[in-house]
């Protein structure tokens, strides 16, 4: 298997987490505040991912005040950013109505990447976005869809853009960063950023759930140990523009997570949307094969 072809395995793991954060943030919603729990995400999250740095001997490189700055910022807009405001969303809206919004990820991410990176895609790859946002606007415009908060939705959609940043500001670094060292660097300036807001958050927050208490261990462990370590592994092997494509994953991980835990239906719509969306990524992974063999001269 390529090295690309990791990079595509390794994105699409990443963003079935991401996928996963929406059920987890419609129970965190119901039982905490959204800076304490993202807080006490990253009070979970950041000690593991030191232990593992220093179990595996990874260091940081020395950094310029351009590549800190950057690191801040996306800390700040997609590790705080997209889960405060996710949790904030699904207050006001369903999870359902979430995971269509979050659907929007692809072509927000795509047009970061072609706007602030100067990328120029490849007419294969451009039909492979059309195909996976063809199947995006299927789950988009079904009846089921509907329903929520003009508000609610708005704070998703917010989401969806800090998310968008988070992912694709990674090329904007100079400097070679592990992806464990960038994932700990993540964790915890996320845990400085959120822990303030949350102290004056806790006096008027109601009472804690404990669904809400294992919501936040999973989003923890899961969604951010592991798919932070998954998402800078693969975008590190592919193109910004290659990685936008795979985002568009995560509503299909929401679609089916929502069904499989929620109990909520899935129609035709959505059924044609994974499908499509489904043809883009596989049909990006059979092409990135014809090229290795056309290299390497195989039958």
């Amino acid at each position: 298997m390529s090295r690309q072809a990791h990079g595509y395995f390794y994105l699409a793991l990443a963003m079935l987490t991401v996928g996963s954060t929406v059920i987890a943030s419609k129970l965190i919603a119901s039982g905490l505040p959204p800076f304490s729990a993202t807080a006490l995400r990253f009070a979970l999250a950041f000690p593991i991912l030191l232990v593992a740095m220093r179990v595996t001997g990874v260091r940081l490189p020395k950094l310029s005040k351009k590549d800190c700055l950057i690191l801040v910022i996306q800390a700040g807009a997609g590790s705080v950013g997209y889960t405060t405001l996710l949790i904030s969303g699904l207050r006001l809206t369903s999870a359902a109505g979430a995971g269509v919004i979050i659907g929007t990820l692809p072509v927000v991410s795509a047009a970061i990447s072609i706007l602030l990176l100067g990328e120029r895609p490849k007419p294969a790859l451009l039909v492979a976005v059309a195909l996976a946002t063809a199947g995006v606007f299927s789950i988009a415009f079904s009846p089921d869809a509907s329903g929520g908060s003009f508000s609610g939705n708005a704070l998703i959609f917010c989401a969806v853009v800090c998310e968008g940043l988070f992912i694709l500001l990674n090329k904007r670094l100079r400097a070679v960063i592990p992806p464990l060292a960038q994932s700990t660097l993540m964790a915890g300036i996320g845990l400085v950023v959120a822990i303030i807001p949350a102290v004056f958050e806790a006096p008027v927050a109601p009472g804690i759930s404990a669904s809400a208490v294992v919501a936040v261990v999973y989003y923890a462990l899961v969604p951010t140990v592991g798919g932070f370590l998954l998402w800078y592994a693969g975008a590190a092997r592919v193109s910004g523009t290659e990685a936008a494509l795979f985002t568009a994953l995560a509503p299909v991980s929401a679609v089916m997570l929502a069904f499989l835990i929620l109990g909520e239906p899935v129609g035709l719509n959505q059924i044609a949307g994974i499908a499509c969306v489904l043809a883009a990524v596989l049909g990006l992974a059979l092409a990135d094969s014809r090229v290795a063999l056309k290299i390497s001269g195989g039958r």
